[in-house]
């Protein structure tokens, strides 16, 4: 028990992303410098393509659709080059061909916009096309350049390198240093052997990256035993993870191929801002749940009723659930079974159904009333938690909130999953409820919403939901 409390308390220092309301932050490293100097450079070079057409052609007949033809044209393509990860960090920046299928491409949006607006001369096809040649010439030859001055600047010690750090096995340490030497843009502030990784020193390890300034770090396969967490966990520092060497099978889903000194990595690249998936998770959640209760005010007001007539006792029923961080909190939920259920839940225990003992289901539960059977049925005892999430305790999709009695029964690797706000709903809910008596069945579920999330995912699990509930598949 004390060995998980300290697991608990480590992973409440880190919140990130979807998994916690923190405030955002700025990756760290001079990304945001060399983004300056790329953007700036594209919107210099194609403003000289646009002067070339100027003094090519009798360009405007009327002068003021100068400045708004520009504008677009330069908009569009500095909006396609970012879209398409022209400006990322790594060897994108200077993908050649990828930098010539985007200009193709932002320039056949030019040509719409033309068509669009007759009154600007400026969109004629023959100019078009010399704009393309041009600008595109002028891009890639500036990346060319961008390139080779950072490269003689690193080498003359003008520029400082990034500073990264290396984690890896002693008998991998001189591969790993000889590998990221040979790119020669990375300044080496220290080495860590994979100790530096387990549960009681990576708090230490985070701490001391911080301090050294270190922007990316390098990890051996072998040295990873929770990928996905520490992954987490330096994105949240905004330090860039590259896993060294790669290995031929999925980890997750927000990972690019780098190659660094010939030898192929997977890097986990730190968004520039992190937290901001939580604010959009968060307002959805909010919004959605504040329209949804007001206009089933009057089906709230009729369940309780029910509950009421049914059986003695509060129509509500509120159980301590752990949630984010493995904090305490009360969920609300309408009362489905007697005043004295959880005195009667030791006395059950014995025809608890699931496999592993962690979660407590019984299919014909003798506590149950009547007209939580029909509210078991269709999941209308679950509707007051969206009281839960108006207060930011839980979220619409997620993992579900646990009782403290199943929680008690996890291993540290379970813990993972209380990394991200609670859901009233989630993929265990929508695969099978409860017809899954494995717990293992339930964490990779819990695991496969996390690695995948995205609000369009969140929308698909609620509609899922409708349909699940409605055919009463699972439930009991």
């Amino acid at each position: 028990m004390l060995k998980k409390q300290r697991v608990i308390n480590q992973l409440s220092q880190f919140p990130t992303d979807i998994r916690a309301s923190t405030f955002t932050r700025v990756r760290k490293g001079d990304w945001w410098r060399r983004l300056i100097t790329l953007v700036t450079v594209d919107t210099s070079l194609l403003l000289l393509a646009w002067l070339l057409i100027k003094l090519r052609t009798n360009f405007y007949t009327d002068r003021n659709y100068l400045f708004p033809s520009l504008l677009i044209s330069i908009s569009i393509q500095i909006g396609a080059l970012a879209i398409q990860g022209n400006y990322a960090p790594g060897n994108k920046r200077h993908d050649y061909w990828n930098l010539i299928r985007t200009l193709t491409f932002a320039h056949s949006l030019i040509l719409v916009a033309g068509f669009l607006d007759k009154s600007i001369e400026g969109f004629m096809p023959s100019n078009l096309i010399f704009f393309w040649l041009t600008s595109t010439a002028f891009i890639c030859f500036g990346r060319l350049s961008v390139n080779k001055t950072l490269e003689y600047l690193r080498k003359r010690r003008i520029l400082a390198c990034n500073s990264v750090f290396i984690i890896c096995s002693e008998e991998e340490k001189e591969q790993a240093l000889s590998c990221i030497q040979t790119e020669q843009r990375y300044s080496i502030a220290g080495t860590e052997n994979s100790i530096s990784l387990d549960k009681d020193h990576r708090l230490e390890t985070l701490e001391k990256l911080n301090k050294l300034g270190v922007t990316e770090v390098f990890i051996s396969l072998s040295a990873i035993q929770n990928r996905i967490y520490l992954c987490w966990l330096f994105q949240t520092a905004g330090i860039t993870v590259h896993l060294l060497p790669m290995e031929l099978k999925p980890i997750y889903r927000d990972l690019v191929f780098h190659n660094v000194g010939g030898i192929a990595c997977l890097s986990f690249i730190s968004p520039a801002i992190t937290g901001k998936d939580f604010w959009l998770k968060r307002i959805f959640d909010f919004c959605f749940a504040c329209l949804f209760l007001i206009f089933t005010f009057p089906i709230y007001l009729a369940i309780a009723i029910a509950i009421k007539l049914d059986s003695p006792g509060s129509a509500f029923y509120r159980q301590t659930r752990i949630g984010l961080h493995g904090k305490e909190f009360k969920v609300w939920k309408f009362r489905t079974m007697r005043n004295d259920a959880e005195k009667m839940q030791k006395e059950l225990e014995a025809l608890n159904q699931t496999k592993d003992g962690i979660l407590f289901k019984i299919k014909d539960d003798p506590r149950v009333t009547r007209i939580g059977r029909f509210l078991r049925r269709y999941s209308l005892d679950e509707l007051p938690q969206l009281f839960n999430v108006v207060l930011g305790e839980m979220s619409l999709v997620g993992p579900r909130p646990l009782p403290t009695r199943d929680v008690n029964k996890f291993s540290a690797r379970h813990l993972i999953r209380q990394e991200i706000l609670p859901g009233v709903t989630g993929l265990w809910q929508v695969s099978g409820r409860s017809d899954i008596l494995d717990f293992e069945q339930v964490l990779n579920l819990d695991l496969t919403y996390i690695e995948n999330w995205s609000l369009w995912l969140d929308f698909q699990i609620l509609l899922k939901t409708v349909s699940v509930v409605l055919n009463k598949e699972g439930a009991y």
